[in-house]
């Protein structure tokens, strides 16, 4: 098997795919991400620069994965969720000036092995959802999830 990259991804030359990778329809991989074996990125996924996803993960459609954000093995991400990456946005500073990068600071996000996380859920900067944790679709993920832990709701909370 080989990696397979459909004619309208753009895939920068500086991202990293390992062996047999499935980029589909209008997704966009900016340069230093790190795709692993195995991966399927469903239509329209956006993969932010520098964000790490490990082997045998499954990336449904629409899905925005932002700088900052780490995805180890086996992650199941739905369709439409949404990766946030500042815990205080802002398009300009208090004296009207538009932000900078100098003005942002990035907070992460880490996913661990085997988590699934399901449609149309948001995961909130700084937050850590442990290994085969599972996000119930919709859900509005504020802070650490437990691994082996069910959530949903908004603010999700353990089922």
């Amino acid at each position: 098997m080989s990696t397979f990259i459909h004619p309208t991804a753009e895939v920068s030359p500086q991202a990293q795919l390992s062996e047999n990778v499935k980029v589909w329809h209008g997704v966009q991989i900016r340069e230093g991400a790190q795709i692993g074996d195995n991966c399927i990125l469903g239509k329209n996924v956006y993969i932010d620069s520098n964000v790490k996803i490990g082997k045998n993960c499954k990336i449904q459609n629409n899905v925005s994965i932002f700088h900052g954000v780490t995805i180890e093995d086996g992650v199941f991400v739905g369709p439409h969720v949404c990766f946030c990456n500042d815990k205080h946005p802002r398009a300009i500073n208090a004296d009207g000036s538009l932000k900078s990068d100098a003005d942002w600071e990035v907070s992460q996000v880490l996913v661990k092995k085997g988590a699934a996380l399901g449609a149309n859920s948001t995961i909130l900067p700084g937050v850590t959802i442990g290994a085969w944790a599972t996000i119930g679709a919709g859900s509005v993920v504020t802070k650490d999830v437990a691994a082996k832990t069910t959530v949903i709701g908004n603010p999700a909370r353990k089922l």
